[in-house]
């Protein structure tokens, strides 16, 4: 490089100076985008008991006091085996919430040790430097891994662990959580409207035979009210995730959503096939979502739809006698509440989608602090707290070990005797996931991942609210549909990213790393400019 390069004209800093900002600027920066300083984690060879620590642990509940006491319970339980260990817990209402006090305290490294979230979210945490532990050593320590020696507690060992379930804590090549509670997607049926009108409910159902059954009721009496049901509303078909159903329809039909180094390939003509059949139900009123009309239970149970797509998890705010019901008494309507699976494109090779949370541990400074929030992590997995917390809600067990017990098998065995704790809707919606389990899949975890989820389902919602403003929905508006949704998730960067990083997914380029690329921008500008100075001033001085 020319010396004229290293120094600015008259009454200027040198250019080595300017790059030492620019350096100062690419170590904050980075520092903001997750690198923390802290090694990775090395198990030690001995837990010790004669130290302190104090873990926190961040979980979710819908404000459910019931889980709020199976949680602490869990604390006490486990404190109580370990005196040396103070666990602080923090609940929150919503995942989403967690994910972004996660991402924002990477930052200062001040995340929790342990955390209840999902895989997609994993990912992303997992940008930073050693942020999240890595548990393949913890899991096969014969000391403190599943069923070690060492434990306090009687933990399922890795193979007690429904092997479907824990292959979703993959990440790469490695385990990065161990999951917590599973669900999937239910339809939520009402059979006596389906009867009503001169069907036969399945036991599988098809999309063809929902459609068929969701058009039907939208036939109305002289006086403007619907046949079915004599009301003024009736939305027979309601789609409470609408990601999901995208997932699961493009899974069924063994057509490309994403690879598992985070590819994109969900624009394709199986999408808009898709989308073209939701145009034309969502148009006839037969189908629409829980972002356009309202939470589907709500009118599930005042008879004004007839398949009512949720989590099992949801199961106990459906039917007419649900323990949960979100309306008022005088709006609900007497009904036989059936539960199927989500409806199928081929009923002899059903695909359902497996959700529900996982547990990851944070890596800290001191080893040992770590060691204590893996014994608690692990601890959650005990028949104690799992089979309290699947009582709850339309949840499965994660280990056989819960799922075989006596005490499990002897609560569903009671489906029916009451309205609460065995709640039959909520114990057939457990049944169908651990009956299917074989039948479950899960999408391909990598930063970004998220996004491509979320993207999966505007597209769904963009096209029946188009349809509901009498927009034409044609191959145009396809075209520009999926240019729209490309562009607003960065799914085009991620694609890019990918291609460039031999198949490893980056996500969507961080705000951070943008303004690092135009500091460097206009450093180099600036850059130049003294070169052009310094040879226009030399041209005119000879």
């Amino acid at each position: 490089m020319s010396k004229k390069l290293l120094t600015w004209t008259k009454g200027t800093v040198p250019f080595v100076h300017l790059m030492a900002v620019v350096l100062a600027c690419v170590l904050a920066l980075t520092g903001c985008h997750g690198s923390r300083g802290i090694d990775a984690f090395e198990l030690p060879e001995e837990w010790d008991s004669s130290k302190t620590y104090e873990i926190t642990f961040w979980a979710k509940n819908d404000t459910n006091k019931t889980q709020t006491a199976i949680y602490e319970k869990a604390i006490a339980d486990f404190q109580a085996l370990y005196p040396n260990v103070k666990v602080n817990m923090r609940l929150y209402t919503d995942y989403g919430k967690i994910y972004n006090d996660v991402i924002t305290n990477i930052a200062t490294n001040t995340t929790p040790n342990v955390c209840i979230t999902y895989p997609d979210h994993i990912a992303t945490y997992m940008t930073g430097t050693n942020v999240v532990v890595p548990l393949d050593e913890l899991f096969a320590s014969e000391k403190y891994g599943f069923g070690g020696s060492e434990l306090a507690y009687d933990g399922p060992t890795k193979d007690e662990i429904i092997p479907q379930f824990l292959s979703e804590c993959i990440l790469g090549d490695e385990y990065y959580a161990i999951p917590f509670m599973r669900s999937t997607e239910i339809c939520y049926v009402n059979k006596t409207y389906v009867e009503a009108l001169g069907f036969e409910l399945p036991e599988v159902l098809t999309w063809d035979f929902v459609y068929e059954v969701a058009e039907a009721a939208t036939a109305k009496n002289a006086d403007g009210t619907y046949t079915v049901n004599g009301q003024q509303v009736m939305i027979p078909f309601i789609d409470k995730s609408t990601d999901n159903m995208m997932i699961q329809m493009l899974k069924q039909r063994g057509a490309g959503y994403s690879t598992d180094d985070g590819q994109i390939e969900i624009f394709n003509d199986d999408t808009k096939d898709i989308l073209y059949q939701v145009a034309d139900h969502a148009k006839t009123g037969a189908f629409s979502t829980f972002k356009i009309s309202g939470y589907p239970a709500n009118f599930l149970n005042a008879g004004q739809c007839i398949f009512a797509i949720d989590s099992s998890a949801g199961a106990t705010w459906m039917g007419s006698e649900a323990p949960l019901v979100d309306i008022s008494p005088d709006k609900l309507v007497q009904f036989e509440t059936a539960v199927r699976m989500v409806p199928q494109t081929d009923p002899s090779n059903p695909k359902m989608i497996s959700q529900g949370p996982s547990i990851c541990v944070f890596n800290k400074d001191d080893s040992q602090e770590v060691l204590a929030s893996w014994l608690f992590a692990q601890y959650l997995l005990t028949n104690d707290v799992q089979i309290a917390y699947a009582q709850t809600e339309g949840y499965a067990p994660v280990t056989s070990k819960a799922q075989q017990s006596d005490e499990y098998q002897d609560y569903l065995s009671r489906a029916g005797e009451d309205n609460a704790e065995h709640y039959a809707v909520k114990i057939e919606a457990t049944k169908v996931l651990m009956e299917n389990a074989g039948n479950t899949f899960v999408t391909p975890v990598f930063n970004g991942s998220t996004s491509l989820r979320d993207a999966a389902g505007q597209m769904i919602e963009n096209v029946a609210k188009s349809v509901r403003r009498k927009e034409v929905v044609d191959d145009a508006y396809m075209t520009k549909l999926f240019d729209d949704v490309m562009a607003l998730y960065h799914l085009d960067q991620l694609g890019s990213l990918n291609a460039t990083e031999g198949g490893k997914d980056l996500g969507p380029l961080p705000t951070a790393s943008k303004t690092l690329i135009g500091v460097l921008a206009v450093a180099w500008v600036g850059i130049a400019a003294v070169a052009i100075n310094d040879e226009l001033k030399k041209r005119k001085n000879a």
